[in-house]
């Protein structure tokens, strides 16, 4: 089975508090009569700070849509990289050893994708698949891992490459003032986060099974407006309510095979606010604290889209108390409205002793030839 490696995660270096948010709301939005109503959803997300790529003075001005996308390539170039290299690290590869690269990003548009720039900046192979994703939103990282479960299933001895790259500051809008709009400004955070999916080897979690699910009729529940001046984050009330029919979607992947929701060892959920945990947690009958990665998350990087999961499992790392053949669950929700799941065991690496890259060179071999 296909294993999905420990994650590298990278969040910049400017800082924004929930106490200088809260701030700037009140002085932005002084005369916005919800307002109120604004500070009050902002504070109950429980987010203590969050990470952006520019001063907050910057962040708030708005140059046009044509130089925030150039400043969102920039940053991509200039940060992705090292997070890959420490992915790769972590997955014992290199550069030569990945076939597929599937990059995630909701906050920027690059055409050719980026992709293409990191096979040629980074030294993957030429014959390096490329499979970029821009509309799925927070549901993208869980659609990602999915993604590189079925390429590795479908060609056991291949390595997959997971990107994700969320710059949300940059699609801060100045003249949005509903209650949405406000509440997002506090909510989202940037990061960048990798991983890889190992065909054969690797330690962490062996992929069994994963499946997707669209709540019918909310495509315009969570969307974006694409304007002369970028894309206008919209976001409907009803979005707290997703975790009803979501939960059976959950536990219905599980109960498919053969494992008890209710009783697993590990549970990475993207955490697009405090709701989705607390639902969650009611819903599927589960302990609050087993959501405790997700949660932190949230509490210290807030909202980052697709790289939630990433970010979360990377806690689930560094705790270290998953025992071999743990059992658990990683889902991602967003735009659709969709949620992507996947299960899977916890396993430690036979070829402990040595990277495995010869045996993945291998099958990368096999793969370019048959494909």
């Amino acid at each position: 089975m296909p294993t999905l490696c420990r994650p590298a995660v990278m969040v910049p270096e400017f800082v924004i508090t929930q106490e200088e948010t809260l701030e700037i709301a009140r002085r932005l939005h002084a005369d916005n009569p919800r307002l109120p109503l604004a500070l009050r959803l902002i504070k109950n997300t429980g987010v203590r700070k969050r990470h952006i790529i520019r001063p907050i003075g910057e962040t708030l001005e708005h140059p046009g849509f044509e130089i925030r996308n150039r400043i969102y390539e920039e940053h991509a170039k200039a940060r992705v990289p090292e997070v890959i290299r420490r992915a790769l690290d972590h997955a014992g590869l290199d550069e030569s050893d990945i076939d597929v690269i599937i990059y995630v990003s909701c906050t920027g548009f690059m055409m050719p994708s980026m992709t293409a720039w990191l096979i040629n900046a980074m030294g993957f192979r030429p014959e390096t698949r490329q499979i970029p994703i821009s509309q799925l939103g927070c549901a993208a990282g869980g659609a990602a891992i999915n993604r590189a479960h079925d390429f590795c299933t479908a060609y056991p001895d291949a390595n997959a490459l997971i990107v994700s790259c969320e710059f949300c500051s940059l699609c801060y809008q100045p003249s949005d003032d509903d209650i949405g709009s406000v509440l997002s400004a506090g909510l989202f955070g940037d990061a960048v986060g990798a991983a890889v999916v190992r065909g054969a080897g690797g330690t962490g979690v062996s992929l069994q099974r994963n499946s997707s699910y669209l709540i019918p009729n909310t495509e315009d529940w969570i969307s974006y407006a694409v304007r002369s001046t970028g894309f206008h984050f919209q976001l409907d009330k009803r979005v707290p309510t997703t975790m009803k029919p979501l939960a059976p979607a959950l536990r219905g992947l599980v109960d498919d095979h053969g494992w008890d929701v209710e009783n697993l060892d590990f549970y990475i959920i993207h955490a697009g606010g405090p709701r989705i945990l607390d639902d969650l947690s009611t819903y599927l009958k589960v302990d609050g604290h087993a959501f405790r990665h997700s949660r932190a998350t949230l509490i210290e990087y807030g909202n980052i889209a697709s790289a939630v999961v990433l970010d979360a499992l990377n806690r689930l790392f560094a705790e270290g108390h998953v025992e071999d053949q743990g059992r658990g669950v990683i889902a991602g929700f967003g735009p659709g409205i969709t949620a992507e799941m996947a299960i899977g065991t916890w396993v430690r690496d036979q070829f402990a002793n040595g990277n495995g890259s010869g045996r993945a060179r291998l099958g990368a071999n096999r793969l370019t030839v048959g494909f």
